[in-house]
């Protein structure tokens, strides 16, 4: 009878420790795992572009408690300019790599801020916003979790000057709505906020075309770099003491990494040491692993954590139960599944800049590093989660069962499965080739 309740810990040992074969779902049925091609291209012109992952919830039903959460990309050339707009959506937006220059607008005030490679800033949903690239030579690239408002997993932008395919916010109010806001003529306010005037010169008629091979070519814009100095120049810069704000940028690396060796580094900012993350109950993270090296088995309490690959290359392995690549096209089935899932599954796949994976709370997951590799990783349900590990000198929650009880649970004795626990004795990172042993 004792040996029940700890049957699930003797399973995801067997898993991680003993080496059983299991099988493995490759990349195309592996619903974990989203590769970049899964991105939708929203706005894209010689200048940059803003893509879309798609929904995580179309992949597996594991994912329906992700349906109002979205990841977007955004990407830009040097001395280019996101044009102002705002989206019915809270966000957190970190900077992958780049200089940026993010001005914010309240009704009564501006703030504009400097922005580099690790820093992050909540935008409150609603929030009029512009994103310039400074940068004289590398791309700006920046990840949004966005958290919409009004519709589960639809976000809608509202730009305040238009493009062919996306008007002015301005333009859908009647003409006389906008003469009495404006105390002046419609064609005074189409000539100077809306599209171009119907009387226009037959210059500006002969720029259509133009348009029209490249849509989206007012959303994402080129600067000179008069502008740029003009924007940036009385910008603040991002507080690297790790000051926790209402409203200011924050680094992810300014408190110094939670876990760290000569293998790798484990940054995290968590909801009650920055104000920005508490209402949305959100932690981010930025994790280093070197060529190599590997992130031992662990798993999050509570937490689901959306990972995306930023650079470099490398393997993961996730540990669930069966029939988890269901969709829900499969949910009348998913009561005889329930009774025939409860089997240890290993997902596996190959890691790329671009990719995104997601781990569900309770999956232990293990990642390999292939070459310098580096995450960046939103936790929902932050608050009272804990990282266990099932690997390591420090913090292995397996060195923690009690003698009689391992005796129980594992096929070896207590002492056997104690001097295997202490045969690696790094914690966190560790080296990715097992110990040759003659």
């Amino acid at each position: 009878m004792a040996a029940t309740p700890i049957k699930p810990l003797m399973l995801l040992a067997i898993a991680f420790l003993a080496s059983v074969c299991v099988s493995s779902r490759s990349d195309q049925e592996n619903p974990f795992i989203f590769k970049s091609n899964r991105f939708q291209t929203l706005y894209e012109n010689e200048n940059g572009h803003i893509r879309l992952l798609q929904k995580f919830d179309k992949r597996s039903k594991i994912f329906e408690n992700l349906q109002n959460y979205r990841l977007l990309e955004y990407k830009s050339k040097p001395h280019t300019l996101f044009l102002p707009q705002y989206t019915d959506a809270d966000f957190i937006l970190v900077v992958l790599s780049g200089k940026a220059t993010l001005t914010v607008l309240k009704s009564n005030d501006r703030n504009s801020f400097n922005l580099e490679r690790g820093d992050a800033i909540k935008l409150p949903a609603g929030t009029i916003a512009y994103l310039a690239n400074r940068d004289d030579n590398e791309d700006l690239r920046v990840l949004d979790l966005a958290i919409p408002v009004n519709k589960p997993g639809q976000l809608q932008s509202f730009l305040l000057s238009g493009t062919q395919n996306q008007p002015s916010l301005l333009s859908g109010f009647s003409k006389n709505i906008l003469e009495a806001a404006f105390n002046t003529d419609y064609e005074e306010i189409e000539k100077v906020l809306l599209e171009e005037h119907e009387k226009e010169t037959q210059h500006r008629r002969s720029l259509k075309d133009k348009r029209q091979q490249s849509q989206e070519e007012n959303v994402i814009v080129k600067l000179s770099r008069g502008q740029i100095e003009e924007l940036s120049k009385n910008a603040k810069s991002t507080s690297k003491k790790g000051v926790s704000s209402e409203s200011e940028p924050f680094n992810l690396r300014s408190r110094g990494p939670i876990y760290s060796n000569e293998f790798g580094k484990f940054f995290e900012i968590t909801p009650g040491k920055n104000q920005q993350l508490q209402d949305l109950d959100i932690f981010v993270n930025s994790v280093d692993i070197k060529e190599g090296s590997l992130l031992l088995p662990n798993y999050n309490s509570r937490a689901i954590v959306i990972v995306t690959v930023t650079e470099g290359k490398g393997d993961f392995e996730l540990v669930g139960q069966r029939n988890e690549n269901q969709g829900k096209e499969n949910d009348k089935e998913e009561e005889q599944e329930e009774e025939t899932s409860k089997q240890v599954q290993l997902y596996r796949a190959k890691l790329s800049p671009g990719d995104v994976f997601v781990i569900p709370a309770g999956h232990p997951v293990a990642i390999n590093a292939s070459s310098d590799l580096n995450l960046i990783g939103f936790g929902i349900n932050a608050e009272n989660n804990e990282r266990n590990f099932l690997a390591g000198e420090e913090d292995n929650v397996i060195s923690q069962v009690e003698r009689p009880v391992k005796e129980l649970a594992f096929p070896g004795s207590s002492h056997e499965v104690d001097r295997l626990l202490k045969n690696q004795k790094q914690s966190y990172f560790a080296n990715a080739q097992p110990l040759q042993r003659e």
